[in-house]
């Protein structure tokens, strides 16, 4: 049996989705961040060393990382899927293909490293700390955010709007892989960056994931994506 170990509000939400997607069976299990540090727990170490979320386990297989374990379920199990789920693995040498490859490493190689870092400047005014540093943090914090985070945030954001006026998914005209993988970061861009408001694109992209049935199944099965790091 395969199983998932889900950490809650996390980014294996969009491991969830693919096996919805795909009618895989599996067995899901969930664990709680600690309610101090906001970490995953120790239990996770004894799935996988790195102690972190997503995992999967599929007999003596142990996979971790979203991409990884993406391009594992559809090499594994997606080889018979058919209708809207034919093209999750573009064939190779196609315009597909490379869209699909570009977008599986970008998601995590270039934007989430953006977005966690505008979560983190975000986060750091609003933990305790002495009175007098507080507004020291919130100036510090704010200028990096307007100096350095921001403007690559809102290149992205730009950059994804101009991709997807001429794709309906991030590799073309069919879903694939790399939605799956860009899923969480499109969520964490939106919920994140003042510019959000201008990409209608990106937004009817989010609103076209979302009323997916297998989106909204592997949701209420693994919870709300929230967007942590």
């Amino acid at each position: 049996m395969l199983t998932v170990h889900h950490l809650e509000t996390s980014r294996s939400q969009r491991v969830l989705w693919l096996l919805e997607e795909l009618g895989v069976p599996y067995e899901l299990k969930v664990y709680p961040r600690d309610k101090a540090t906001r970490l995953a727990p120790p239990e996770l170490k004894k799935i996988h060393p790195l102690g972190k979320s997503p995992v999967i386990t599929d007999g003596d297989e142990v996979i971790a990382e979203s991409a990884a374990i993406i391009e594992y379920l559809v090499e594994t199990y997606g080889a018979q899927a058919g209708g809207e789920l034919a093209h999750l693995q573009p064939e190779r040498g196609t315009p597909a293909h490379r869209q699909c490859r570009f977008w599986m490493h970008y998601a995590e190689g270039s934007l989430m490293n953006w977005l966690v870092m505008k979560l983190v400047f975000m986060t750091i005014p609003t933990q305790p700390m002495p009175f007098f540093v507080k507004p020291i943090a919130k100036a510090l914090c704010g200028k990096v955010q307007g100096k350095l985070i921001d403007p690559n945030v809102n290149t992205a954001l730009d950059f994804m709007e101009q991709h997807l006026a001429t794709h309906r998914w991030f590799a073309g005209d069919h879903l694939s892989m790399a939605d799956f993988q860009m899923s969480f970061a499109v969520e964490a861009a939106l919920s994140r960056a003042s510019h959000a408001r201008d990409c209608p694109r990106l937004q009817a992209y989010q609103q076209r994931m979302q009323a997916r049935p297998a989106y909204q199944r592997g949701i209420a099965k693994g919870g709300p994506v929230v967007m942590g790091a």
